[in-house]
Formats: structure tokens, sequence, C-alpha cells
């Protein structure tokens, strides 16, 4: 745990003393402020990690220091500290930018792991600039990964960790969470970066297929076999084989997975030679494989394989603090892309979109936020330019818009497709593939990449 540079900004000298003494006896380095004035001179002198903030004071109170302290030094913590505890003060302390707020009189013992909590992520937070630094330096543009919530935080720190092992990782989470982008991350931060990162999606194949796909197959081996093929296993030698939706593995090939892990040697769809190749296994999934293992449908030796390391992404929904830093990256990200002068937001349309749940998680906010960027007539994209209703709930885009974003249309109609396909059929969903001319398991997969009841 790192010791702090903590500002103690409190009126009163006896109290000022006291918390003086005690975080000093802990190991911090303390500095002493009377007032506001005090405080904001000494943001500017000193490397201050923490301020203890007294909310009333004479002169500046506690939130116009707070806001002087914030224009200065932004990466500053700040713990306002109030004898007037309302739910009030503590929101529009918040609001300003303060970490927390603590009520007097203090409890010193709850004021030590609230310091403790702080110094945790500000120590994850410099370790994760130093990822971002070797991912630059890489030319991945960070991974890829925007997030401001405390749960990414150590998610990402988790992943640069486990990066430079050869561990195998469970990635968990629902579909557009951003799985693959950790994925990416930790093969970019390994010691394999120079080689290549192959991605199979395992839901997206037939049986026999993707059988065919992970390990290769011989001349012959099948009816269409007019030549051998090397799989994906041989063609990831030396990097990473990111295997997407690994809940979908069938029986057999789940067999074939497991005595690569024990053995790391397989062999090509109908060939009797043994091959060996140097592969690092990443997995994801967003079925929970756990109940896919009481129900029969995944073997639990192989879980235990996959799952050295498991990283469970949470839904966007249950870190909604993400969403402005998101929507300002795509924003950017779809202005460049379409040279269009795009310059934020309205604070209406931000609103709109931190009340949305997004079943498609990261992956639809990108779609929303792409859509507005190409239809919107002004710099900034409002409310008309977003898919909502009024009562903030996704309304059917008008053919118009529909023509202006191919991927949007393209995915609309498969959606209308197949929930035509199962009305038909009244939910049968093997006699909906037929219609459709695609497998079952295809349609299963594309069910759940539109959020369809199953």
């Amino acid at each position: 745990m790192k010791d702090l540079n903590i500002l103690i900004t409190e009126d009163g000298q006896s109290q000022r003393e006291m918390l003086r003494d005690f975080l000093a006896g802990e190991g911090h380095m303390i500095h002493e402020a009377g007032n506001g004035e005090d405080a904001v001179r000494t943001v500017l002198d000193a490397p201050i990690d923490l301020v203890l903030l007294d909310y009333k004071m004479p002169g500046m109170n506690g939130l116009e220091v707070l806001k002087r302290i914030k224009e200065i030094n932004p990466a500053v913590d700040i713990i306002m500290m109030t004898a007037y505890g309302t739910v009030e003060t503590a929101v529009q302390a918040m609001k300003e930018g303060a970490l927390d707020y603590i009520t007097k009189p203090i409890d010193l013992e709850e004021l030590l792991l609230l310091i403790d909590r702080i110094s945790e992520r500000r120590t994850l937070i410099r370790e994760n600039e130093i990822l971002r630094s070797k991912l630059w330096k890489k030319g991945m543009e960070g991974g890829q990964i925007i997030y401001r919530s405390a749960v990414m935080e150590e998610l990402v720190n988790m992943a640069g960790r486990v990066a430079p092992s050869r561990a195998t990782v469970l990635i968990e989470g629902e579909s557009g969470t951003g799985k693959e982008l950790f994925a990416r991350l930790i093969h970019g931060l390994s010691q394999r970066a120079s080689e290549p990162m192959i991605v199979v999606n395992c839901g997206a194949l037939p049986e026999t297929l993707l059988e065919s796909e992970l390990f290769g197959h011989e001349k012959g081996s099948f009816t269409g076999a007019t030549s051998r093929r090397i799989g994906r296993f041989e063609e990831a030698d030396g990097g990473t084989l990111f295997l997407d939706e690994i809940g979908e593995l069938s029986a057999p090939v789940q067999v074939k997975l497991l005595r690569f892990l024990q053995e790391r040697e397989f062999q090509r769809l109908g060939g009797n030679q043994t091959l060996k190749t140097d592969v690092r296994i990443i997995s994801a999934t967003n079925r929970n494989l756990e109940e896919q293992m009481k129900k029969g449908l995944f073997r639990d030796d192989l879980y235990y394989r996959l799952n050295v390391v498991t990283i469970k992404i949470p839904p966007l929904r249950e870190r909604k603090e993400d969403i402005p830093k998101l929507v300002e990256h795509f924003i950017e990200r779809f202005g460049r892309e379409n040279d269009k002068p795009l310059e934020g937001i309205s604070n209406e349309a931000m609103d709109m979109l931190l009340k949305y749940d997004y079943p498609g998680n990261v992956r639809e906010l990108e779609n929303i936020i792409e859509r507005a960027s190409v239809i919107t007539r002004e710099p900034v994209i409002t409310v008309r330019d977003l898919p909502f209703s009024n009562k903030g709930l996704p309304r059917a885009p008008e053919a118009g818009e529909r023509g202006s974003l191919m991927k949007d249309s393209v995915e609309t109609l498969e959606c209308q497709l197949i929930e035509q396909a199962l009305e038909e059929t009244e939910n049968n969903q093997t006699k909906a593939a037929e219609i459709l001319g695609i497998t079952e398991r295809t349609l299963r997969y594309k069910m759940k990449k539109y959020g369809m009841k199953q």
C-alpha cells in the first residue's frame, strides 16, 4: 500500500491536529491548511494525492475550494468532511468531483479504510498508465478499452498482470461487453505479441466445419475435402488462439481441445499424424459454463483447464459511469471516419443515453452513436438523432434512416426474417432454421446476438 501526500484542510485547529497525528502515524505525508486559500496554494506548490476538505470554512467554502483544486489538478482525490451530512451536500460534492465524503465526528477507522481504498485505486491507475504506455508503443491505441469505472480499472489491471504468463484465460460477459478487446489486450502485452492472434467464433460454425476450422483436415477426410487444410491451431503457432463463445463447442470438439490443453498435441481431421504447436488459449463465453456443466453440456475437466484465470466483464448497465467517456470516444471516432465536424452531444441526449439499459452493451451504444453521427444535421448530437421513443425506449428506424447505415439495415432485415420464420413455425427452431437455410446452431447464435427469447 502506497503512503499518500495528504492535505488536511480544516479551520478547527484541534480537529486538524488530531487528524494530522493519526494519519502521520499511519505513514502518510501530511500537509495542513486552515482555510481554502491556503489549501489552493498548497496544491499549487506540493504533489498532493488526497485532500481532506472541510465543507464549512470562513472565506471560500468546501465546494468552491473543490472546484479550484480540480481546475489545478484533476488527478487529486478529494474527501469532503462535513458536520452537515445531508444528502444534498454529498450529491453536490460528488457532482463537482469529490471521490467520497465523511461526516463529523469523524470515525478514524472508517476514514482509514476509505484512504486505503483510495491508495489501492491510485496504485491501479498508475499501473494501468504503464500498461497503456506499453500498448501505445506497440501501436494498439491503448487496447481501445474505454472506461472510467473502478471495476473496469481493476479488470484492465488484471489483464495486464496475467498477460506475461502462459496461463489460459476465460473471459465471461454478455454479448457486446468487449470480450475480444480484453483478449487482444492480453495478447498485445504478452511475449507473443509479435506473433498472430487468431480469432474463432465457435458459435458461428456447425460442428463438422468447426472441428476442421480448429484442427485442420486431410485430403479426402470428408466430402468436399479436396486438399489438406491447415487449422487455426497451426496458424496460431507461437501466438494466441482466441476461442469466442466457447460454450457452443460440441462434445467431440471439447474432447480434442482438452487433449491439446493436457498434452499440447492434436491430429487433423481424418489424419493419423500427431502434431504439436505452441499456442496460448484465451476463451470467452456469454453463457454460464457452471450451469452448462451441471446439465452435462460442458466438460468440467475442460472448464477447469480453460479458467486458470477468469475475467468477468460486467454489462454496461452496471457501470454507467463509463457511458460518457464511451460516447465521447465514439463521437470523435465517427466524426473523423465520416469527415464530419462533430463537437459533442447535448445534455438531454446524454441523459437519455444514461437512462437506457443496453441489452446489447457497448456494441449497441457504439451502433447508436454511429447512426446518430451519420444522420445529425448539427455539430452537436441531440435527442432527435437517437433511436429512442419519448419514453426512452428503442424505436424502429424509419425507412430513410435505415438506408443511412448498411450494417443497421442488414441486421434489422436479418432479425425480421428470423422473427417471421419463428412465427410461421410456432417457435420451432429446427423448422425455422430449415426455412432460413441455416443450421439450428447458427439460428440459436443469431437469436442470442439479437437478444431474442429462446
